[in-house]
């Protein structure tokens, strides 16, 4: 035995010292070369086919005695990488796969089926294995059956007991008042005492995802919605109401739109732009002129209002996933027409909306042809000049990114950044992560592959989804059962005029920037070189809103835990889109604000909001008051088209706003 360990011990030391002669041998071989070569450090392969993301050697830094920050370096792109010669061959039949889920996407309205078994399927096995879940279920069925025989026995003595279940804030649906009479009420609460139970039976359970729980929780909700007894013309007081006072008209007229809306859906076209709302006349008709277009934008510079503007120009970059004009509705809400007001030369992007002949159309492309060409227009339009650079949305994501990459370059160009409703991390985004997962974004891009982009009835029916109560249920009621047609307002305008999403940058941005969160993790990449936030030196000026459920601004706030710079965070009254629209005299309007110093520690949202008192009226002024703080004083207005190089193409608002 002694002899047997002994000799297994030499094996050993003999295999460890030539596996030392080998790597010793490479070292030396990679030394003597004048390059290194990504061969060199090819990463292993996924079992997807795609390279895992390596750290590069590491190159040796000393710092000078004064710890002064080493120069910026321009962008250097590095050479792609050789795949290796073990990567996994692509399926020959991946094609017929694709496209059959792009069918199935058709049918579904973009929404991942898989997806949503898996969901159900983790609560089901959770709910499963949890006796003392189901036993508290249980007790809570039978707790609201006796809240709803007392509700009942009360309301048949004659008496007016206070409802037990209460609807949501968003639920208009039960707004009439015979919904307090017998039977309506009975038939209501009984609805809202099943909504309660499901919302108990998907909330929080051990072992189970948190998005599984909340997205099996919407499904029950949609589930429920489609049985609401408002929905019903012999359940719904308000329904039997107005048929007897029409003596059944409005169930023709409803007849009639519910045609004339199913007409429009199987055609898949786009409805017009309302007569009373014309565009360049009543909405986006702040005067101006189209200076410069590509293939991507046409920028717009606004023509002055007054004889002295603000020396540094503003350039305000606005989501592409809807038309740039929600920021210039009517001349009374329009940001743009009130900034131009305040002195400042206005430049806004009114982006492309794209066709199946843009699908290859990046991100970065939006970066470059977009943010970057538009601020290399504006430096020859205003020349010496740093801008104010305002995002808005995802135009703030996208400012947000370039910003990062101009000071990691050393791209001193910007004055300021203010975002606006726009985040940069994406960890807790709100009730759109109910719509995306591996699962849901592989899906959508099958979709985006065989049409080229994503439509606009996939993109506003997820939207919808969030607020079905409202937005779908109690819009059908009114419009198909009430008779009532749809009153067009401008924001309900803009919301309609919807555009298309290329199919490449849209997966770039579902996948890198919302699902894998790069852009905060360190992972995201201009040019080649990874980007951080916290390289952003200028001032910034946040802004979140208050009931926003697609940026909500908790998640907004997180800029100031991913920056170290000047910043000022803005807290307003109101949703996505209706606490951008606050302008000054807006009833009802309240704001809070606050300064972080540069390089001061972090304060979490919620001590935040303790420690910041609401301030009655708009955030204009507050906003416009902090711009002019970060200028450097007046000059001449300048006029469109006036620069040679840069004569106005169009009268603003352009033609691509016109493309449907």
């Amino acid at each position: 035995m002694r002899d047997l360990i002994g000799s297994a011990y030499a094996r050993s030391v003999d295999l460890l010292r030539h596996n030392h002669d080998d790597l010793e041998a490479d070292a030396r071989l990679l030394l003597e070369r004048e390059t290194i070569t990504p061969d060199d450090f090819a990463p292993p392969e996924t079992n997807r086919g795609r390279s895992r993301m390596t750290r590069k050697p590491t190159r040796s830094r000393t710092r000078p005695a004064n710890d002064a920050p080493a120069p910026c370096l321009p962008a250097v792109v590095p050479p792609a990488p050789v795949p290796a010669a073990d990567a996994a061959e692509p399926h020959l039949h991946a094609a017929l796969d694709r496209s059959a889920m792009a069918s199935l996407a058709r049918f579904t309205g973009g929404l991942s089926p898989h997806a949503m078994i898996d969901a159900w399927s983790d609560w089901a096995m959770h709910l499963a294995r949890a006796p003392g879940r189901q036993l508290e279920l249980i007790e809570r069925a039978q707790a609201n059956a006796m809240k709803l025989a007392q509700y009942s026995a009360a309301q048949m003595m004659g008496q007016s007991p206070e409802k037990p279940f209460a609807p949501g804030r968003h639920d208009t649906r039960w707004t009439h008042e015979g919904w307090g009479n017998a039977p309506f009420a009975l038939w209501q609460q009984g609805f809202l005492a099943t909504q309660d139970w499901w919302h108990a039976a998907t909330s929080d359970l051990r072992g189970l995802r948190r998005q599984n729980a909340d997205r099996t929780g919407f499904l029950m909700r949609q589930l429920l919605d489609t049985v609401s007894p408002a929905n019903f013309p012999l359940a719904n007081p308000e329904i039997l109401e107005r048929t007897r006072a029409t003596a059944g008209r409005n169930l023709i007229e409803g007849a009639a739109h519910y045609a004339d809306d199913a007409r429009h859906i199987l055609a898949q076209e786009h409805r017009p732009v309302p007569e009373a709302f014309a565009l360049g006349k009543a909405l986006a008709c702040t005067p101006g002129a189209v200076v410069y277009r590509n293939e991507l934008l046409e920028l717009i510079q606004y023509s002055p209002t007054t004889d002295k503007v603000q020396a540094e120009p503003v350039l305000i970059v606005p989501a592409w996933i809807m038309k740039y004009y929600i920021l210039d509705l009517s001349p009374e809400n329009s940001l743009i027409r009130w900034l131009v007001a305040q002195g400042y030369t206005v430049f806004c992007i009114s982006w492309r909306n794209p066709g199946a002949e843009h699908a290859g159309l990046s991100l970065e492309d939006y970066r470059k042809a977009g943010v970057m060409q538009a601020l290399d227009v504006i430096n020859e339009i205003v020349p010496g000049q740093k801008v104010h650079a305002n995002g808005y949305c995802l135009g703030g994501t996208l400012l947000a990114i370039a910003a990062a990459a101009m000071a990691r370059d050393c791209d001193d160009r910007l004055a300021s950044v203010t975002l606006m409703a726009a985040q940069v991390d994406f960890a807790e985004a709100g009730e759109l992560l109910l719509f995306l997962d591996e699962s849901q974004v592989a899906f959508l891009e099958d979709l985006m592959w065989s049409q080229g982009y994503l439509d606009r009835p996939q993109m506003s029916g997820a939207f919808a989804a969030i607020r079905a109560e409202d937005l779908i249920w109690s819009r059908a009621v009114r419009r198909y059962w009430l008779g009532e047609p749809d009153l067009p307002t401008d924001v309900t305008v803009w919301v309609n005029d919807t555009t298309r999403m290329p199919a490449r940058m849209h997966s770039e941005y579902l996948r890198g920037i919302f699902l894998e969160n790069r852009v905060t993790a360190g992972r995201f990449a201009v040019e080649g070189r990874v980007i951080a936030l916290k390289d952003i030196s200028v001032p910034i000026f946040v802004v979140g809103t208050e009931t926003d459920h697609i940026a909500p601004w908790r998640s907004v706030y997180k800029t100031a835990l991913f920056t170290d710079c000047d910043m000022h965070f803005l807290l307003t009254k109101g949703g996505h889109n209706g606490g951008i629209l606050s302008e000054p005299g807006h009833k009802g309007r309240h704001y809070r604000i606050g300064h972080r110093p540069a390089g001061a520690h972090y304060r979490d949202p919620d001590t935040w909001l303790a420690a910041h008192d609401p301030v009655q009226g708009s955030w204009w002024p507050e906003w416009g008051r902090w711009l002019t703080g970060h200028s450097s004083g007046a000059v001449p207005a300048r006029v469109p088209g006036d620069h040679p190089d840069h004569p106005a193409l169009a009268q603003a608002p352009g033609s691509y706003i016109h493309q449907d």
